[in-house]
């Protein structure tokens, strides 16, 4: 593999990753595989780079402000797959805030696999409902800490 990287390498393109995402860089795509395949709760399962351009745009139409704490990432890699967890926060289009940690929203974790030093494969797991508007679907009582 002409491309080889460590797994520590690795885990340092999937925080480069989310800094890209967070400051609006064009350029974030460069980070994948032509083909790369994507998978978000309520987006399904794309392929290809303009599949990430769609999930952005769809995502972006229901968010102000998004931002992923990227220092207190949970990252574990092994061989060519990196996962992470963390928290977000941000403000919704219609001004609710979320903070993982303090409210329902704002956990996740990816699961990055690379080829040749690329994404070509990212699957996001999380409740793509950041400001908690779907209250007659939690299960647990609203005093819990979230």
């Amino acid at each position: 593999m002409s491309h080889a990287r460590t797994e520590y390498d690795l885990v340092g393109i999937a925080k480069e990753y989310f800094r890209r995402v967070d400051t609006g860089r064009q350029d974030v795509a460069d980070l994948f595989t032509e083909d790369v395949e994507i998978y978000f709760p309520k987006f399904g399962v794309a392929t290809g780079k303009s599949a990430f351009s769609d999930l952005v745009t769809g995502l972006l139409s229901t968010l102000s402000q998004i931002s992923h704490d990227i220092d207190h990432l949970s990252c574990v890699a092994r061989g060519d797959t990196v996962v992470t967890e963390g928290k977000t926060r941000g403000v919704t289009k219609k001004g609710i805030a979320w903070a993982g940690g303090e409210t329902p929203g704002g956990r996740f974790c990816n699961v990055f696999h690379f080829r040749d030093g690329k994404i070509d494969r990212m699957y996001v797991y999380l409740d793509p409902d950041y400001g908690g508007e779907d209250r007659d679907r939690f299960l647990w009582g609203s005093d819990r800490r979230w």
